[in-house]
């Protein structure tokens, strides 16, 4: 792939991404049709989906921006259920697939069907975390399968080697394959444990904001490589620097946690868009190796291999719902009854992606010098299956919510808990200015000392005019009256700078220190609408 069709399938796939925004298909989707229709027109480029490319330079980003998102708190508050989906059913999944397709698909040794069991095996990271942030799923439930997300690539990936070294007969027994597994595991866990204290440490003494967002941008590669050259899980090393680094975000300056939000924000963006272009782009690679393989058979095993794929995580997911509830007073005693709306999002919601395609993709083309028994035939199972998943699932996601009038987060509820939080803060805060204040050393006028007492009275009660009464005109808070007019008064402001530059009474220097000061008071000001 040279840099012309690399930047243009940035600027294609960002494009439907955004268009996507306006209509009411799932971007992953839209952008998956988008490339399969694309890669049938003459002219465009042959994307083949290198896992050497996929794994080290694309899957770290993408994890540790999932994982900068999450919660560690609600991940340890959920560790059972997604320890059993992550680790349980993948496992799960790899062998009951893999024995059922073995049976079913003529020809197809066990060891190759196990191979296909384990790629197909872990839902997607990056599907699940955007179907968690269009759907506004209950806290629960988008906690479980984020952190299902996070996690169950690990667990897949060391499954496929085991399978795999079966499959090319180097032999792989259960005490082997439970030893790897553990292997990457701990030692995955462990990279990540050693690197995130100093990781911290460096951005935390890092005094420029561009110096500690470039090193953000490289910690996910850093912690990948790390755990990868010592043979370990390079997955688990990001999701656990990730999840610290998440958790302690507090403890940078306010201008890195801006710049930071902003960067992954836009880098998540670029490679999700791309990523699901490339997954339709891979139609045109995976037909042209089907060889032997064809016809309305070979269709018909597609459609068996998604439905056993569905079947099998439902099968999975209820007892795995229900049985520790059942067994356990503690955990009924601890844990909010779950109703049947809950297992059937979570099964219904595990769409498969670019990991399962590019663990197919890395299958040797040999086998003890010969041809890989079936490669062609996984690699055109696990495309199907990645784009039936998508689609159907994709598409049915968000009816099948409504349909079980599943709410997501309390929003009065939220924004009560969120002014009560404030209201702490702002007595706390008011209590050290009447501290500092009281010192000779921090003598103000008193405009300013009324400033910052206006400041302090203006952020408590911003939230709970939220919850009050509501401008007949406009339909809007008191709040939001306030925000929108100070918005228009920046506006207005803005406006005068630029005409001054432009009638040369100020350079473009002092414009560009103007609108930063300005954009500085906008931003402290906006509140991102949920």
């Amino acid at each position: 792939m040279d840099a012309t069709a690399l930047l243009a399938l940035i600027a294609v796939s960002a494009a439907v991404a955004g268009l996507a925004r306006r209509t009411p298909v799932p971007a992953p989707l839209l952008l998956v049709a988008v490339g399969i229709a694309a890669s049938f027109v003459p002219g465009v480029p042959a994307y083949t989906l290198d896992p050497h490319i996929v794994l080290p330079l694309l899957l770290p980003p993408l994890l540790h921006t999932a994982a900068l998102e999450s919660s560690y708190l609600d991940l340890r508050a959920n560790l059972r259920p997604v320890a059993l989906l992550s680790v349980g059913y993948v496992l799960f999944a790899t062998v009951l697939v893999g024995w059922l397709v073995h049976l079913f698909v003529p020809g197809l040794p066990l060891a190759s069907a196990l191979v296909l069991g384990a790629v197909v095996a872990p839902p997607d990271a990056v599907a699940a975390t955007a179907v968690a942030r269009r759907l506004g799923l209950p806290p629960r439930i988008t906690a479980i399968l984020q952190g299902e997300s996070l996690v169950n690539d690990a667990t897949a990936i060391t499954a496929y080697k085991v399978a795999l070294a079966a499959a090319v007969g180097e032999g792989a027994s259960w005490t082997a394959g439970v030893q790897e597994f553990l292997v990457a595991a701990v030692g995955g866990v462990g990279v990540g444990l050693l690197l995130m204290v100093p990781l911290h440490w460096l951005r935390t003494r890092l005094k420029e904001a561009i110096l500690q967002n470039t090193l953000s941008l490289l910690i996910p590669f850093v912690a990948y490589a790390a755990a990868e050259y010592v043979h370990a899980s390079g997955v688990l090393a990001v999701v656990v620097v990730a999840l610290f680094l998440g958790h302690r975000s507090w403890q940078v300056d306010f201008a890195t946690r801006l710049q930071e939000a902003a960067v992954w924000k836009m880098v998540s963006f670029v490679l999700e868009s791309a990523v699901f272009a490339l997954i339709g782009l891979q139609l045109p690679v995976v037909l042209a190796g089907l060889g032997p393989y064809g016809g309305k058979e070979v269709l018909w095993w597609a459609v068996v291999v998604f439905l056993l794929v569905v079947v099998v995580r439902f099968v999975w997911v209820f007892p795995a719902t229900y049985l520790p509830r059942w067994l356990s007073e503690r955990i009924r005693t601890r844990e909010p009854d779950t109703t049947v709306a809950a297992p059937l999002i979570v099964g219904w919601a595990g769409m498969r992606g670019v990991v399962s395609l590019a663990i197919a993709f890395s299958i040797p083309l040999t086998a003890e010098g010969e041809p890989f028994p079936g490669r062609n035939l996984i690699l055109f199972l696990t495309f199907t299956t990645v784009i039936g998943t998508l689609g159907v699932q994709g598409l049915t996601l968000a009816p099948l919510i409504r349909a079980l009038k599943v709410t997501g987060r309390d929003r009065y509820a939220a924004t009560l808990a969120e002014a009560q939080a404030q209201n702490e803060a702002s007595a706390a805060a008011e209590a050290r200015l009447r501290e500092l204040l009281a010192d000779p050393a921090n003598a103000l006028p008193k405009p300013l000392e009324d400033r910052l007492r206006t400041v302090l009275e203006r952020r408590r009660n911003a939230v709970w005019e939220r919850l009050g009464a509501v401008n007949e005109e406009t339909g809007e808070s008191a709040d939001e009256t306030y925000r929108r007019v100070a918005r228009e008064l920046i506006d207005a402001e803005r406006a005068v700078f630029v005409e001054l530059r432009d009638t040369r009474r100020i350079d473009d220097e002092m414009l560009r220190t103007l609108l930063r000061r300005l954009d500085l008071e906008e931003a402290a000001g906006w509140r991102e609408e949920e």
